[in-house]
C-alpha cells in the first residue's frame, strides 16, 4: 500500500471518529443529557428557537444564561457563573413572549418562552413560516 493511500485512509478514519464523537458530545444518541440554549431576562426563561427571520428592536437590558450541568459532575452547592448577553425587543412580540439575545442586534438570536417544549402560537407561526 502506498504512502498516499495510507494517509487518505487515516484521514477518512479520523473524520469518522470525529463525527461520532461530535454526535455523542451533542447528546445525539449516547443517552446523555444535553442542555438547551436558554437565557433568563426579568425572571422569565427563554429557549433558543433556531433559524427564524426576525427584527430586533431596542435594547432591553442584560439576559443571563442559566447554569447547565449536562455532565452531572458538578458539586450540588457549586453554581457556575452564567454567560450574559444583551436582550433586545423583537418586532411583533411582547418581551413576555420573545426576545433576541446577542452582543449586537445583528448577531442576536431569537429566544421565546416555552412550556413542555411548545412555543406560544405566535412564535410557532413564525417558525412554520421560516
Amino acid at each position: 500500500m502506498s504512502w498516499t493511500r495510507r494517509s487518505v485512509g487515516l484521514l477518512v478514519a479520523a473524520a469518522v471518529v470525529m463525527s461520532v464523537a461530535a454526535c455523542t458530545a451533542e447528546g445525539g444518541g449516547g443517552g446523555g443529557a444535553s442542555c438547551v440554549a436558554q437565557y433568563t431576562y426579568q425572571d422569565i426563561t427563554y429557549q433558543d428557537v433556531g433559524n427564524v427571520e426576525f427584527t430586533p428592536r431596542k435594547k432591553l437590558g442584560v439576559a443571563t444564561e442559566p447554569p447547565c450541568d449536562d455532565s452531572g459532575d458538578r458539586d450540588k452547592g457549586e453554581e457556575p457563573a452564567g454567560l450574559t448577553g444583551t436582550a433586545y425587543e423583537v418586532d411583533g412580540f411582547s418581551p413576555e413572549v420573545a426576545i433576541a439575545v446577542g452582543d449586537t442586534p445583528e448577531t442576536a438570536r431569537f429566544f421565546a418562552v416555552s412550556s413542555d417544549s411548545e412555543f406560544p402560537p405566535e412564535v410557532q407561526k413564525l417558525i412554520d413560516n421560516s
